[in-house]
């Protein structure tokens, strides 16, 4: 799949559940081991996104409480909680405005799939690029990659047999550009 550059980048997860998406994608760090005159020291530089990561309000206030546990300080304010039920409220988010959309395993309840294709036609622009994971267990799973594919060029970029895990990449056009 190669890597994804998400410095100074913005992101949204989707039905965060946990949040770990959305927390890995803020806490991406790199290391850099330096040495100097007979000394060793670590410098940390920052890769990750600024992410708001986003549910239902029942699960708010776990979410944040995960984001609290999870990231650094000098990091949580990168992410940000807030409440998004897919095609609602959707003008409390600017259209188009960011840079990844990410969703892990919520592809799952197929009277969903409208908001949610509605949500993502709001929030991606012509340069957003949509990440998501899950599994394709049922009929319903493949209707959604179609509605998917009415709106959006849509490829798988990785698979996992091991744990029958897809994870497409979805744009605005026919682009099949890299990250």
């Amino acid at each position: 799949m190669g890597g994804v550059d998400l410095k100074d980048r913005s992101a949204i997860e989707l039905g965060a559940g946990t949040g770990l998406l959305g927390i890995v994608a803020t806490l991406l760090v790199l290391y850099l081991w330096a040495s100097t005159v007979c000394l060793r020291h670590i410098s940390l530089y920052c890769l990750g996104a600024r992410v708001t990561i986003t549910d239902r309000a029942a699960a708010l206030e776990f979410l944040e409480s995960n984001v609290q546990a999870n990231l650094p300080s000098e990091l949580r304010p990168k992410a940000v909680v807030k409440e998004l039920t897919w095609g609602k409220d959707l003008g409390n988010f600017p259209p188009g405005a960011y840079d990844f959309i990410l969703g892990a395993d919520i592809v799952y309840l197929e009277e969903t799939f409208a908001e949610l294709l509605q949500t993502l036609d709001h929030l991606c622009s012509e340069q957003t690029v949509i990440l998501l994971s899950c599994r394709i267990r049922y009929e319903r799973d493949h209707k959604f990659l179609k509605m998917l594919r009415g709106r959006f060029s849509v490829y798988e970029v990785h698979y996992d047999s091991s744990k029958d895990v897809h994870i497409y990449k979805a744009q605005r056009g026919t682009r099949k550009d890299d990250f």
